[in-house]
C-alpha cells in the first residue's frame, strides 16, 4: 500500500511540475511576444510560426496537463460529457498543431537559408505573405482530421471498462469496435509520420546546407542577417531534435496501445508524460535561444526590480 501511494505522489508530483512549468513558460513567451506586437507590429515570419506554436503548446498543457494532474491526485466526475467531448476535441487539435507548425517552421528555415534560384527566389519573396493561410489550412486539415473524437469521447462511467476504450481517467474515449479504433490510430499515427519524415528531412536538408557551405556561412555571419539565419537554422534544427525524442516515443507507445484490448493505466500516463515534454520544454529553448524574446523579459524584470526598489525606498 505504501509503495502504491509512493507512486501516485511521484506520478502527481511529476505532471504537476511539467505542466506547471510548462503553463508559466508558455504563457510568459506568449506575453513577451504581445509586447513585441505592440511595439513593432510587423513580425518576422519565424516569429509568428513560434508564436503559434507556443500557443498551440499552451493549449495542449491546458486540455490535457492539467485535467491529468487533477485526476492523478484523487479528484473525479472533473468533466460531463459535453465538458470530455471539448476538452478531448481541443486537445487532439492542440497536439496535432503541435507538430504540423514545427514541422512549418522547419520547412520555412529550409526554403530561407537554400541557395537562391529563380523559382526558389519567388517562393521565399512569397514565403511571408503565405505564413497566414497556412495556418488555416492546417487548423481546418486537423480539424477535420479529429473529428471523430467528440463522437467518442464521454465522461467515465462506475464498471468495468469496455474493450477498445482509452481510459484517460478524466475521460474515456470508447471506439466500441476494433475497426473504429485502429482507423482512428492509423489516421493520427499516419499525419504525425508524414509531417515527422517532412521536418526531419528538412532538417537534414538544413544540416547539410550548414555543413557544406561553411565557408559561405562564416561570411554570413559576418553581417547581422547572416549570423540571424544561421541561429535560427540551428535553433530550429533543435527543436525538431526535441520533437522527435519525445513523440518519437509517444508515437511508439500509443502504436503499442493499438495493439491491446486493455491499455494499463501506467502505459497511458508514461505517454501523456512524453507527449507533453515537448509543450513543456519548448519555450524555456526559445527563451535562451530568441534575442527579441530574451530581451522582452529581461527588460520586465529588470523593471520590476526598479519598481520593487523604489517601492522599498518610499516605504523606508
Amino acid at each position: 500500500m505504501c509503495i502504491m501511494d509512493l507512486c501516485v505522489t511521484i506520478n502527481g508530483v511529476s505532471f504537476l511540475l511539467q505542466t506547471g512549468m510548462g503553463i508559466l513558460g508558455n504563457t510568459v513567451v506568449l506575453l513577451a511576444y504581445a509586447n513585441i506586437i505592440f511595439t513593432d507590429p510587423k513580425l518576422l515570419p519565424v516569429d509568428m510560426i513560434l508564436c503559434h506554436l507556443v500557443f498551440a503548446n499552451l493549449m495542449l498543457l491546458l486540455t490535457r496537463g492539467v485535467p491529468q494532474t487533477m485526476t492523478v491526485f484523487g479528484m473525479r466526475d472533473l468533466l460531463n460529457d459535453s465538458g470530455c467531448k471539448v476538452v478531448i476535441y481541443t486537445y487532439r487539435i492542440s497536439r496535432a498543431l503541435s507538430v504540423c507548425i514545427t514541422c512549418m517552421l522547419s520547412v520555412f528555415q529550409a526554403v530561407t537559408i537554400a541557395p537562391a534560384g529563380p523559382h526558389l527566389s519567388r517562393l521565399k519573396a512569397a514565403f511571408p505573405s503565405l505564413v497566414l493561410p497556412t495556418f488555416a489550412g492546417l487548423w481546418l486539415l486537423n480539424m477535420a482530421i479529429c473529428i471523430a473524437a467528440p463522437f467518442f469521447s464521454m465522461a467515465p462511467r462506475n464498471g468495468t471498462i469496455p474493450a477498445f476504450t482509452l481510459n484517460l481517467g478524466f475521460c474515456h474515449v470508447d471506439f466500441r469496435d476494433n475497426l473504429s479504433y485502429v482507423i482512428n490510430g492509423v489516421a493520427v499515427s499516419g499525419r504525425d509520420f508524414a509531417f515527422v519524415a517532412l521536418m526531419v528531412g528538412s532538417s537534414c536538408y538544413i544540416l547539410l546546407l550548414l555543413h557544406s557551405h561553411g565557408r559561405q556561412m562564416r561570411q554570413l555571419r559576418r553581417s547581422q542577417s547572416g549570423g540571424g539565419e544561421s541561429r535560427a537554422a540551428k535553433t530550429v534544427v533543435t527543436l525538431v531534435i526535441l520533437y522527435v525524442v519525445f513523440f518519437g516515443i509517444d508515437n511508439v507507445i500509443w502504436i503499442y496501445m493499438l495493439t491491446v484490448e486493455k491499455v494499463s493505466p501506467v502505459v497511458a500516463d508514461m505517454r501523456v508524460f512524453f507527449s507533453s515534454c515537448y509543450a513543456s520544454l519548448t519555450p524555456y529553448f526559445i527563451i535562451s535561444s530568441n534575442k527579441k524574446v530574451k530581451a522582452k523579459i529581461v527588460c520586465a524584470a529588470e523593471q520590476d526590480q526598479l519598481s520593487a526598489n523604489a517601492q522599498e525606498s518610499n516605504d523606508k
